[in-house]
Parts: C-alpha cells; sequence; structure tokens
C-alpha cells in the first residue's frame, strides 16, 4: 500500500512522527476507551503506548510484518517483558492525547524506553517498559547494531552530523 492510503492526512501521519528524542503520536479519546462515568478505563492506556511503541518502531523502518517474515534472517518478535506504570490524572471522553515514547537504553536483546501520555502539557501517565526481541524459537535475539541508531537519539544525532 502506498504512503497515500496510509496517511489519511499529511499534515498529521497516522503514525505520528520521529522527534529529536523519539516518537510521538497524537490520538483521540473514544467511547470505546471509557468505563461508564467517561474516564478512560486503565487497561486501555497500556493500547494507547503499544500504538505509540509500534508507530516508533514503524517510523524507524522495522516493521512487525517483515520480522513476522523472516526477512530479517529468521522470525522475530517484540515482547514485553516489563512495564511499570503510573497513573496521575485521568484523560476523558473527546481528550486528545500525545503518546510520546523514548528509548533510554539498548542493551543485548532488550530495549528500555519511556513512555508519557499528556493531555496538552498535562502528564496523566507515564511508563517504563522494559522489551525484548525473542526468535521463533521463544529465545532472545540480540538486538541488531544497525536498528541502533533509528531509536538512540544520541545515536542518530551522531549518525547524521558527521
Amino acid at each position: 500500500m502506498d504512503k497515500a492510503h496510509t496517511d489519511l492526512n499529511p499534515i498529521a501521519p497516522v503514525a505520528g512522527e520521529l522527534t529529536d528524542s523519539g516518537h510521538r503520536l497524537v490520538a483521540r479519546v473514544y467511547f470505546a476507551d471509557t468505563d461508564f462515568t467517561g474516564v478512560v478505563y486503565h487497561a486501555r492506556y497500556l493500547e494507547f503506548f503499544e500504538r505509540g511503541r509500534s508507530d516508533f518502531l514503524r517510523l524507524a523502518g522495522v516493521h512487525h510484518n517483515e520480522l513476522a517474515e523472516g526477512k530479517h534472517g529468521e522470525v522475530l518478535a517484540w515482547v514485553v517483558k516489563r512495564m511499570e506504570i503510573d497513573f496521575r490524572q485521568p484523560a476523558r471522553i473527546d481528550d486528545i492525547l500525545t503518546v510520546e515514547t523514548v528509548t533510554e537504553d539498548v542493551s543485548g536483546a532488550r530495549i528500555f524506553m519511556a513512555q508519557k501520555i499528556r493531555r496538552g502539557d498535562e502528564v496523566l501517565v507515564t511508563a517504563r517498559v522494559e522489551a525484548a526481541i525473542i526468535g521463533g524459537n521463544g529465545r532472545p535475539r540480540r538486538f541488531p547494531k544497525e536498528w541502533v541508531p533509528a531509536f538512540m537519539p544520541q545515536s542518530r544525532t551522531e549518525g547524521t552530523s558527521g
């Protein structure tokens, strides 16, 4: 599918955008995201965070379908190993949220990310995520060195300034 079919509005691409420090995705809170009071149900924040990480991967050039098809030499997948969440303020129906994702470190098979969900300037929810790459057999696989510049902001900056 070409870009015209995946980005309905070129000003606000569906996959968000890469930033100097990571990735930013804008999302609206829909009725399906809320409980009976119009407040976002706590488990839905996991989905907002997942969209942010998935679109960060996509824009960084790491596509889930290519990993599943074995285009990197074997079938690979991302798994969340650990996640810590701090709920500060609730989001509500029709709120416009910004999901920010930043890579803090890459080590062995693991990637460590920090995520925030904001409503304007107000931070509503934060998360720290440890994810890993596994092969088709379920065993960890080392994070490919060629991916590091796409995920580590300082690497991306150093790679473009030289």
